[in-house]
C-alpha cells in the first residue's frame, strides 16, 4: 500500500512529466510554425510589369524579400487561392483573350513557382476579380466592363473546366454620372457555408446576391445589399463571426455595416462610415477606397484610401459588428491599390500601385495600430496580395 508520502512523490512526478510535455509540445509547436510565407502578387498593365510575382515575408520580423517574376501573363491584377494551397488563379490576358488562369505551385530548393496549367476565355471581356469556393469546384468572375458575373467549373487536378454562365447584371443606379450610368461588378466572394455568393457592383449601388449550386458551378439570383445612393461598392468581407458584413465603398470612401441572415442569405445594413473626413479629401484630385480586411480575431477592420494615400484602422465592436476609428496610417507609398493581413495577424502588407511598393507594417495586438516596419520592396503595379496560407 502507497504511503502518503508514497501519493505525494507520484503526484509531483506526474507534474513534473506534464510540465515537461507541455514545454516540449510548445517547442515542436514553435518548431513546426513557418518562419516565412509566399507572398503572391498580382499587378497591372504597366510597362515594368510581366505577369505574377512572388516574395516572402518573414513572420518574425515582417521583413520582405526581393520580389522575383513567378509567371508571365498580360495583367493578372487578381489572384484567388484554392483551398488546398496548391493551385492559384488569375485574372488577365492571354494572346489578347481575357482569360481566367490556372497555375500549380512547386517547389524546388525551397524556392516557390507557378507552372502554368490552363486557361478558359471568359468571354464577356477582362475580370476585375476572381474567387474560388471553399470546396474547390466552382470559380467566379467580375467583368466591371460588362457588369456581369462569370461562372467557371474546376477539375479535380485543379485546373479550369469550363465556364458554366455569365449573368449579367441590371441597370446603374445612375446617381454619379460618367461612373454609375451601367452595372460595374467589382468583387466576388462565398458565404461562410458556401450557400450564396457576394458580387458587389459599383454602378448599382448594390451588393448582388446569387444562390450558389457549388456542385454545379450555378448560380441564380437571390436578392440585393443596399448601400447609399452614389457610394459605389467595391470590395466587402464577413466577419469572422459570419454575422456581420463589411462592405467597401469606392467612389464616398466608406465602409456600410450589414447584419447578415445566414439562414434566408439576406444583408441588413444598419451604418455607414467614412474612412477618411470629406474636409480631408478636397485638395485630392483622385481619391477612392480600394480594399477592406478583417482581422483574424475579428476585433479589427482595415481599409485602404487611394489619393489620400492611407490605410484606415477600426475597432469592432464584439457585440453589434458596428466600427470605430482607430487611426489612419500612411502607407509610405503611391496608391494603395491593395492590403492583406498575413494569417497569424500580425503584419499588414501595402501594395502601392504607383510607386510600384511592397510596404509592411506590425499590427499591434491590442490596440489594431500600425507600426511602419521599415521593409519596402519593389513590386511592378502591385494590385493584388495572396498569401499561401488563405
Amino acid at each position: 500500500m502507497l504511503t502518503l508520502i508514497d501519493r505525494a512523490a507520484i503526484a509531483l512526478l506526474c507534474g513534473l512529466s506534464a510540465v515537461l510535455v507541455g514545454l516540449n509540445a510548445s517547442s515542436l509547436s514553435a518548431a513546426d510554425a513557418p518562419a516565412r510565407i509566399d507572398v503572391w502578387i498580382g499587378t497591372g498593365r504597366a510597362q515594368q510589369s510581366r505577369g505574377i510575382y512572388h516574395c516572402m515575408l518573414d513572420l518574425k520580423t515582417g521583413r520582405l524579400s526581393e520580389t522575383e517574376l513567378a509567371a508571365e501573363i498580360s495583367g493578372p491584377g487578381f489572384l484567388a487561392m484554392h483551398p488546398n494551397g496548391q493551385h492559384i488563379y488569375a485574372v488577365g490576358s492571354l494572346d489578347g483573350n481575357a482569360v481566367v488562369a490556372s497555375y500549380e505551385i512547386s517547389k524546388a530548393k525551397g524556392k516557390a513557382t507557378l507552372s502554368f496549367q490552363n486557361a478558359v476565355e471568359i468571354g464577356d471581356g477582362g475580370a476585375a476579380h476572381v474567387s474560388i469556393d471553399a470546396t474547390g469546384r466552382t470559380l467566379l468572375t467580375a467583368q466591371y466592363g460588362a457588369g456581369s458575373t462569370g461562372v467557371f467549373s474546376v477539375n479535380e487536378d485543379g485546373s479550369v473546366k469550363e465556364r458554366t454562365q455569365i449573368v449579367k447584371h441590371g441597370d446603374g443606379s445612375k446617381f454619379i454620372a460618367g461612373r454609375q450610368d451601367a452595372p460595374h461588378a467589382h468583387w466576388t466572394g462565398f458565404s461562410p457555408d458556401q450557400r450564396f455568393a457576394f458580387v458587389p457592383d459599383l454602378g448599382m449601388d448594390k451588393v448582388v446576391i446569387y444562390k450558389v449550386d457549388t456542385a454545379m458551378s450555378r448560380i441564380e439570383p437571390h436578392g440585393f445589399g443596399i448601400v447609399p445612393p452614389g457610394s459605389g461598392p467595391r470590395h466587402m468581407k464577413f466577419h469572422t463571426n459570419g454575422k456581420w458584413i463589411y462592405v467597401l465603398n469606392e467612389l464616398d470612401l466608406s465602409v456600410t455595416v450589414f447584419d447578415y441572415d445566414a439562414g434566408a442569405g439576406t444583408m441588413t445594413p444598419k451604418e455607414t462610415v467614412l474612412t477618411v473626413p470629406k474636409d480631408l479629401l478636397e485638395k485630392e484630385k483622385f481619391k477612392s477606397c480600394s480594399e477592406i480586411r478583417v482581422h483574424p480575431d475579428g476585433r479589427f477592420v482595415y481599409a485602404a484610401n487611394r489619393g489620400h494615400d492611407t490605410v484606415t484602422a477600426f475597432k469592432v465592436d464584439q457585440s453589434t459588428g458596428q466600427l470605430t476609428l482607430i487611426e489612419r496610417e500612411n502607407v509610405r507609398g503611391a496608391t494603395p491599390r491593395n492590403v492583406n493581413l498575413s494569417p497569424d495577424g500580425h503584419w499588414l502588407i501595402a501594395a502601392g500601385q504607383d510607386s510600384h511598393t511592397l510596404v509592411s507594417f506590425r499590427i499591434e495586438q491590442e490596440t489594431g495600430e500600425l507600426t511602419y516596419n521599415s521593409s519596402h520592396v519593389f513590386a511592378p503595379s502591385p494590385i493584388c496580395i495572396l498569401f499561401t496560407h488563405e
